[in-house]
């Protein structure tokens, strides 16, 4: 949705430029209310405000100016009307050199907030590049985009995870939901993309893939007290696009099912057996079953969190994005998520109360070789 968050960037530019603007309108303001009315009457709010905003919206060296610019017109305004040297002269401009000298240390503790702030974002960003690193925009024929957008506004990282691999055994993709919050979600998908990356490229199977994925995250549970230890399990789709190219192999652990679209038509992939999430192999056995769908050429395969389909309107209906994408093609994965994005910010009225995650990989027409 690249189209829509840039006209909300620029709005935010704009709107942030010209109210940079605050604290010269208070200081002509300021000076036209006071010269304008009689003595008895006073801009003084005016002549505080001016500072303070600045201090909010400014650098120190403008800070600074309109310190001096709110002392100065004040003092001027006094000596005209010739009350400066009145108590009531002299207390006033004493107010406003006060609230000037408190608006420039107040800008000196907002900046430094602000690089402790920007330092914080600049370790979670790392963090989740770390954790959820990029994967590549193409490998061999297939064009592979991600889309991830948390729950909480400015968090970097939050539940959902995605992996995409080129293994000896082909393409293999993850997509998972961890069932928590807060920091213990963010380790149990530390867990999984930690042993998905491994195992990708070890196991010959994806059924041995899950079964080290099930293995990690019940250990991974057992070092947790209390009710913690009931959660931390993963809803997940396992995924491989064999060399030869012509199929797709699935493992569906209580995930959404994912999509294939072609030709403007959309077909749900759905598990020819329900299975439990990863996490929770010791409440039943789990027969694990791989189920295999064709992949012809210009086929698209869309993965996608709970995030995405169980997104609601005003008037709680869920998210269908079955019915929203049958009948649309799209040129490549980008634009499929950008759209699908842009729909369910629709369809939500831009209030995404869950973490999602979008991957999209798309076979070309073109040689099938890895």
């Amino acid at each position: 949705m690249r189209a829509p968050n840039a006209g909300r960037t620029a709005e935010r530019r704009w709107f942030l430029r010209h109210l940079q603007l605050l604290p010269v309108a208070l200081l002509v303001g300021g000076v036209i209310l006071d010269y304008n009315t009689p003595p008895r009457f006073s801009a003084e709010a005016f002549y505080t405000a001016a500072p303070m905003a600045a201090a909010a919206l400014l650098s120190l060296h403008a800070t600074i100016l309109a310190a001096v610019g709110a002392c100065a017109a004040d003092f001027a305004m006094l000596t005209h009307f010739g009350i400066m040297g009145d108590s009531g002269g002299r207390s006033e401009l004493s107010a406003v050199a006060t609230v000037s000298a408190i608006a420039i240390v107040v800008n000196r503790l907002m900046h430094y907030s602000n690089v402790r702030l920007e330092s914080a974002r600049r370790i979670a960003l790392a963090v989740q590049d770390a954790i959820l690193p990029r994967p590549p925009v193409s490998i061999g024929p297939y064009k592979i985009a991600v889309r991830y957008q948390s729950a909480v506004k400015d968090a970097q990282i939050g539940g959902d995870l995605y992996g995409v691999q080129d293994t000896p055994y082909g393409v293999r993709c993850l997509v998972g939901d961890v069932r928590g919050k807060g920091m213990e979600a963010v380790k149990a998908v530390d867990v999984a993309l930690g042993v998905f990356r491994e195992a990708a490229d070890d196991e010959p199977t994806l059924v041995r893939i899950a079964a080290r994925l099930d293995r990690a995250l019940l250990r991974e549970a057992k070092r947790r007290q209390g009710p913690e230890r009931t959660e931390g399990f993963v809803t997940c789709v396992l995924a491989e696009i064999p060399p030869s190219g012509g199929e797709l192999r699935l493992i569906n652990r209580g995930h959404p099912p994912p999509l294939l679209l072609h030709g403007g038509a959309v077909r749900s992939a759905e598990p020819s057996e329900p299975a439990l999430p990863l996490g929770l192999t010791e409440l039943g056995a789990v027969e694990e079953r791989t189920d295999t769908v064709p992949f012809p050429p210009g086929t698209t395969l869309f993965l996608y969190t709970d995030g995405l389909s169980e997104a609601r309107d005003g008037s709680d209906t869920f998210y269908d994005p079955v019915a929203r994408l049958n009948g649309r093609d799209f040129p490549s994965p980008d634009a499929l998520l950008d759209a699908v994005l842009a729909d369910v910010r629709r369809h939500t009225g831009g209030c995404i109360t869950d973490d999602l995650v979008l991957l999209a990989i798309n076979r070309g027409a073109g040689e099938v070789s890895l």
